[in-house]
């Protein structure tokens, strides 16, 4: 087996911060409850007994196994427990001032900013104006706790994979909430990992595909011939094989955006669709929502893609098409013509739950090639961003298509939400 020498990798200080169950936390807080202690569940929509919980409070996870995922039905009518609609705009606003808290600490360019809830800061450069990694994140602890009444926790390593990892499998299990790893802790806290979903990075497929080869644990995978895991998986191997001994080159600082390679929107409807033509209404109303965004981008696009997911009761599981076009476009109705070809091709009057609509292959839209056989393609590009115009300044349901206003619609709905919850 090989060993590794750390010293050849980087070992700076790098905080992974938490909020712990943020939406729940944060409705808590707004009706005057103790995070910590109280029964909240934030449900997407408390009027359909259906609907999925977003988030819930530790204390409602531990005494009544609610958790992330739960169905509205399956809360227990329990005078002490809370349910509430998501307000998503509120969320948002905190988590906002919560990178301004952080950047008291780190400058914007040694802070990463991974989802609403979640952070990593590099605190290498300013251990001498706030302490150790430890000190640190106490601080930043309390001052969240502090100013916005909110729990949270870190975890501290040498790199952003470490760190996250001692989030998750050490940090959230401890009475402070606080837990910081070396690469001396690898071998011991991090081999006996089990299953290997429980790994940062390795999802089911992949799992399954490692057991196969006889890898179970994290240990398992550090000890595996590199050469076979590269023959395996190709690049991904290779980042197995170091990940498992806690080797990660990423840097704060150059986890940029990286630049757009396709517009995609995907939604799950709120019924099953059982006819075409209420599909295509929600087709239509998806295409215009891409092809603003890639105009919103000065971007056109030579392949289109739509799939859909068939409901539960259906023996299919849907399906996923593409198609390159000729022309780059970002008229939504060549979008939605080309999907009407898709549908027409793939689509067998099952019943459907879910649409996804992407444009990819982009281009500039300034070196866009209009259809010289078209006569009318140049207005109706310019009419698209006349209709963007309209839009940004009135609000997205300034102007829709007539078949908006039908039950089929979705429009109407989901620009009263944030992030696809209510505000």
């Amino acid at each position: 087996m090989n060993v590794i020498d750390y010293s050849k990798f980087p070992n700076r200080s790098i905080l992974c911060i938490d909020m712990k169950s943020f939406y729940a936390s944060c409705s808590a807080v707004m009706l005057g409850l103790d995070p910590m202690t109280c029964y909240l569940a934030v449900v997407a929509d408390t009027a359909r007994q259906g609907s999925v919980v977003l988030a819930a409070s530790p204390a409602l996870k531990q005494d009544f196994k609610i958790k992330t995922g739960s169905r509205l039905f399956e809360i227990p009518n329990h005078s002490k427990i809370h349910i509430v609609n998501p307000s998503m705009s509120t969320y948002i606003k905190i988590s906002t001032e919560l990178t301004k808290l952080f950047n008291r600490y780190v400058p914007f360019s040694d802070m990463l900013i991974y989802s609403i809830d979640e952070a990593f800061l590099d605190v290498t450069g300013v251990k001498k104006l706030w302490g150790t990694p430890v000190e640190i994140a106490f601080k930043i602890q309390n001052d969240i706790q502090r100013e916005f009444g909110l729990p949270s926790t870190a975890g501290i390593a040498p790199n952003m994979l470490l760190a996250k990892l001692c989030l998750d499998l050490e940090a959230k299990k401890t009475k402070e909430g606080i837990s910081q790893w070396t690469y001396d802790d690898v071998r011991n806290k991090l081999w006996s990992v089990t299953p290997l979903s429980q790994m940062w990075g390795i999802g089911s497929k992949v799992e399954k595909t490692l057991n196969s080869m006889g890898i179970f644990s994290v240990g398992d995978l550090a000890k595996f011939p590199l050469h076979l895991l590269e023959k395996k998986f190709g690049v991904l191997g290779n980042q197995l094989y170091y990940h498992a001994w806690g080797i990660d080159l990423s840097k704060i600082d150059s986890s940029i955006q990286e630049k757009q390679v396709r517009f995609g929107k995907s939604q799950i409807l709120l019924r099953d669709y059982r006819k075409e033509s209420e599909v295509k209404v929600v087709i239509l109303e998806m295409c215009e929502d891409v092809a603003k965004r890639a105009r919103d981008a000065r971007k056109a696009a030579r392949t289109i893609s739509l799939g859909l997911g068939y409901s539960k009761v259906e023996l299919e599981k849907g399906f996923q098409r593409s198609r390159t076009i000729d022309y780059p476009t970002n008229i939504t109705m060549d979008i939605y013509k080309v999907c009407l070809d898709l549908l027409k091709e793939n689509y067998k009057r099952n019943i459907v739950r879910q649409i996804s609509i992407s444009l990819s292959n982009l281009v500039d839209d300034d070196n866009m090639q209009l259809n010289l056989f078209e006569e009318d393609n140049w207005k109706r590009r310019e009419l698209g961003y006349v209709v963007d115009s309209i839009r940004n300044k009135y609000g997205s349901t300034a102007l829709l298509h007539a078949v908006s206003y039908t039950d089929a619609g979705t429009s109407r709905y989901r620009s009263s939400l944030v992030g696809g919850h209510k505000k």
